[in-house]
């Protein structure tokens, strides 16, 4: 169970006659040497002053040494109202949130590296230094967890008495780092000099998150007001359930010119089956998109399925500072495991290429149909208008409207495999299509998953698998850096059994997968068709067998997942996203 990394802002720090060995080196300083941000908001001095003393220059105590995204500061805000009887009504705790992360944000350059955080992706983080500092930080939570908030050196210490002061892992985790739970801790003293993992962790912080940054100086000299109203063109991508494409009205909402009212209209290229959405967002600080959107259901009365693109939504997007373009997850389900990832941009009078309906094209493969999607295209089009690189020949135009066009494409024998873009004139999407000779091997993803049972008290939590299909790179091997990903392909799925104990039966009790990829798991409690009356967790592996694509013995492909199938979440954190 993850801890969560406490982030608020008022508790009393650990008496010094109390604190334990792991806060020694963290002890703060008597005295801050970095120049606070000044609070000008009267409604956060009057509500948090009682306890955050403000000074001569306008800081206050702790707050002026921060800064944090939009739930770095709810859950502070969360946190105060409970623990600390800070009274707040709806209205005036927003006020506040809007106020702490526009003035006491994250510059946009600052927060996309640890948008995946509020998206609620998987991400594997590449962003630790070593392992001194993921035992002190990622043992509980993510790194990009502290990672969502800047502070000054001193703050970053009084976190970690803080740590010490609510939870009693911290401790460990602060002196025995990727060890903590169950090593033996005497060889961490074979070094007396060797500094502690907390001290290591803290050194990171302060030097990668630090309260100014050149990036924070350039956005608060530039922050703007969100001027999004308007028209704006949807590429956006479901697990299992492939593109989709289509438009969003975006009307002001409200008088202080940061909210917004949604309409949506998304198709898929797969079917041609559209969904229509309405919503709400806030966007703090000029760039960052909080909103939560609804959707007509596939039969009007009937219960949504889980995977229903027409539920309740929330989204989390980047907009760019020029705020013409924006990215991000739209998200939903028990544990946020389904969702769409979004990309967004103006839309112009001028020809807008989006995207195509396929994702690899064979070499020496003929009349291969494309289908391109997009805006605004002209009456008239041209073969030379399209451009798919070197040795893939656009033949002749089958058809076309303003949002639509079919091609003809020849791809040579012996033309370069790779990923490649698609130019409509001056219109270009990045790595758009992939040629291929031959289809080396399938990997599913993600490559390793987690399933929760589930009941009527605790929803089940599902997973979505996708096989995609890969190329051996320049070098000639398979399963090494520079290999090609081509796309989804078509499979069939199919569960096998992980065999980790004699008679091991799981894959009867775990649960279900669709030919789709959607695994749905098996009810929570004991079921007593199962030995001794186990529950129905277990570990399996998720397999498929590509349907057209053969290895060189003429066998079909396959690729595999590791699926462990637990028991709900029984306990959670109470952390929901920032919603309307």
């Amino acid at each position: 169970m993850k801890i969560l990394l406490a982030t608020f802002l008022a508790l009393p720090l650990l008496a010094p006659a109390q604190k334990p060995q792991a806060a020694t080196s963290a002890e703060p300083p008597k005295a801050t040497s970095e120049e606070g941000i000044p609070v000008t908001s009267q409604l956060v001095i009057s509500k948090c002053g009682a306890c955050h003393t403000k000074d001569d220059k306008g800081n206050m105590l702790r707050i002026s040494w921060e800064r944090a995204t939009p739930e770095g500061w709810e859950e502070a805000l969360k946190r105060m109202i409970r623990l600390r009887g800070v009274s707040l009504t709806p209205d005036e705790a927003r006020s506040v949130l809007k106020y702490l992360a526009t003035y006491h944000g994250l510059a946009p350059e600052e927060a996309k590296p640890i948008m995946y955080y509020a998206e609620h992706r998987i991400q594997d983080e590449t962003n630790i230094p070593n392992d001194n500092v993921r035992g002190a930080c990622a043992n509980c939570h993510p790194m990009a967890r502290p990672l969502s908030w800047r502070r000054s050196a001193e703050d970053w210490k009084y976190l970690a008495n803080l740590h010490i002061a609510l939870y009693p892992q911290a401790d460990e985790a602060f002196r025995l780092g990727i060890n903590a739970g169950g090593f033996d801790e005497d060889r961490h003293h074979s070094d007396s000099n060797a500094p502690l993992p907390v001290d290591e962790a803290l050194a990171y912080l302060s030097k990668t998150a630090p309260l100014e940054t050149p990036e924070w100086a350039a956005w608060r000299a530039r922050m703007r007001a969100p001027k999004l109203a308007g028209k704006w063109i949807v590429s956006a991508y479901v697990p299992g359930r492939g593109k989709f494409f289509g438009e969003m009205e975006v009307e002001p909402s409200g008088s202080e010119g940061d909210e917004f009212t949604t309409k949506v209209k998304l198709t898929s290229v797969k079917d041609g089956t559209s969904i229509t959405r309405t919503g709400h967002s806030l966007v703090y600080a000029g760039y960052a998109w909080r909103g939560r959107s609804n959707g007509t259901t596939a039969k009007a009365g009937a219960e949504a399925a889980p995977d229903d693109l027409g539920r309740e939504v929330r989204e989390v997007m980047w907009v760019a500072p020029d705020q013409n373009s924006a990215e991000g997850r739209w998200f939903w389900g028990e544990y946020q495991e389904f969702g769409f990832d979004v990309k967004m941009q103006r839309a112009s009078l001028d020809p807008t290429l989006l995207g195509a309906d396929v994702s690899l094209l064979k070499t020496g493969s003929q009349a291969k149909r494309v289908r391109l999607v997009g805006e605004s295209f002209p009456a008239q089009i041209a073969t030379s208008d399209l451009d798919f690189g070197t040795g893939v020949t656009v033949k002749r135009i089958v058809s076309h409207t303003p949002t639509e066009i079919i091609a003809e494409v020849d791809v040579a024998a012996d033309a370069v495999s790779g990923k490649r873009d698609i130019a409509f004139r001056r219109s270009v999407v990045p790595s758009a299509i992939a040629v291929y000779d031959r289809v080396d091997y399938v990997k599913v993803t993600p490559d390793s998953a987690l399933a929760h049972l589930g009941s009527e008290k605790h929803p089940k939590g599902f997973q979505q698998f996708e096989a995609v299909a890969y190329q051996r790179g320049a070098d000639g091997k398979a399963h090494t850096a520079d290999d090609v990903e081509l796309g989804p392909i078509d499979v069939n799925w199919s569960v096998e059994e992980f065999y980790s104990s004699y008679g091991d039966d799981d894959r009867e009790f775990v649960g279900s997968l669709s030919n789709t990829g959607l695994f749905t798991p098996s009810s929570d409690g004991p079921n007593p068709q199962r030995k001794f009356s186990r529950n129905n967790y277990g570990d399996v592996w998720v397999v498929a067998t590509a349907k057209n694509e053969k290895d060189k013995d003429g066998k079909p492909l396959t690729g595999k997942s590791y699926l462990v199938v637990t028991v709900p979440t029984y306990i959670k954190w109470d952390q929901p996203e920032v919603g309307q």
